[in-house]
């Protein structure tokens, strides 16, 4: 994924007292693709969770499809302070959020290219998002003490997200940083957000284990 997206990437030239530099910059397809899918996973996500908590309103004793026991019980979750931190419902934020996300990456699709000052009010978006769901991650395993598959799902698409814009300002230098860190991203972009997801999941497993299935 990452070499694609560094081999594709179009840019829009001004002129400085270097030579040359980058004034706006676009995106490859695939880079684009992956906010479009995970700005998608994320939406459909908030959307669910959305609906199941208007029905909770509704009816205190409805049980959401994803409440498959004790551990995996999105009710319980829908149910915390901690899924109201803004005084609304966290997903109707994701609602907006991802949404943004998705037009960003339909954007780059029609060939878009965006300005420094884009990609990095873009990133600290993307900053906050995933800062914002490991305090959630936090909560889910150790104070709620219970785990929605469809939060896990925003997540996932959150994490990567938030890596893949990263490294694409890390890579072309809106993001300052050594040339082996650039060097690295545009080798192993992928690695970082496996290796995150990674210690989420074996964080739920060393918390919960086979009460998972239970």
């Amino acid at each position: 994924m990452s070499q694609t997206t560094s081999a594709s990437d179009s840019v829009t030239h001004g002129t400085g007292p270097a030579g040359p530099a980058p004034t706006a910059r676009g995106g490859s397809r695939a880079f684009a693709l992956l906010l479009v899918i995970t700005g998608a996973a994320g939406l459909l996500a908030a959307w669910v969770i959305t609906i199941d908590k208007i029905k909770l309103a509704e009816n205190p004793h409805f049980q959401p499809g994803c409440s498959i026991n004790p551990v995996i019980s999105c009710g319980d979750i829908m149910k915390s302070a901690q899924a109201s931190v803004f005084g609304f419902p966290n997903p109707m934020l994701g609602l907006v959020a991802y949404g943004i996300v998705i037009c960003v990456g339909m954007s780059l699709l029609t060939g878009a290219r965006f300005p420094r000052w884009y990609w990095l009010t873009f990133n600290a978006g993307c900053l906050f998002g995933v800062c914002f769901v490991s305090w959630l991650q936090f909560e889910s395993l150790y104070r709620i003490n219970a785990l929605c598959l469809w939060c896990s799902l925003a997540w996932v698409a959150t994490i990567l997200m938030f890596w893949y814009v990263t490294s694409f300002n890390i890579r072309h230098g809106f993001l300052p940083s050594p040339r082996w860190l650039k060097t690295f991203f545009e080798d192993f972009t992928w690695a970082v957000p496996v290796l995150h997801i990674g210690i989420i999941v074996v964080l739920i497993f060393t918390r919960w284990g086979d009460k998972l299935w239970a």
